[in-house]
């Protein structure tokens, strides 16, 4: 495996749509290429989000997707609040520093933007990303468990 680049952190554009396609498909894989693929291209041409890109030598392994919310987000104490709507590495580049490193870069973009908290959610059987979140500083502000009922 190659070293990281100087520079490894870049905004997502348009041009990167089909790199962040493939990852977000590994991160959602019940979403349809199209419908995100649709979502995405919105997302990147939107001023309340961003998505930030790691590249590593000459290929992008993770990223990180952030909202700005004005709505309720649970646990937060203030409006606007940033949030952490995906963050995702290749199983490959894994426990390298790199979400950490896509965190704080978004947790300086949410900064720029008047949030004073950052938030994100993970489900109850994602030790993976439950660990991650509890490393990095995050702390559990509820759990939930959703329910539905069809009517027919």
């Amino acid at each position: 495996m190659s070293t990281e680049p100087e520079e490894p952190i870049i905004t997502a554009q348009t041009e990167h749509l089909e790199e962040l396609l493939t990852m977000a498909l590994d991160l959602w894989p019940d979403q349809n290429y199209e419908d995100l693929k649709t979502v995405l291209l919105k997302i990147l041409s939107s001023d309340r989000f961003k998505v930030f890109l790691f590249r590593w030598a000459e290929e992008f392994v993770g990223f990180i997707y952030l909202g700005i919310r004005t709505d309720y987000v649970e646990g937060s104490e203030s409006s606007p609040t940033g949030y952490v709507e995906g963050i995702y590495v290749k199983p490959a580049f894994r426990r390298k520093g790199i979400s950490r490193k896509l965190l704080q870069v978004g947790e300086d973009w949410v900064k720029e933007n008047n949030c004073t908290q950052i938030g994100s959610d993970t489900s109850l059987d994602n030790t993976v990303s439950y660990h991650f979140h509890s490393s990095v500083g995050f702390k559990e502000s509820s759990r939930v468990i959703a329910f539905i009922k069809d009517l027919k």
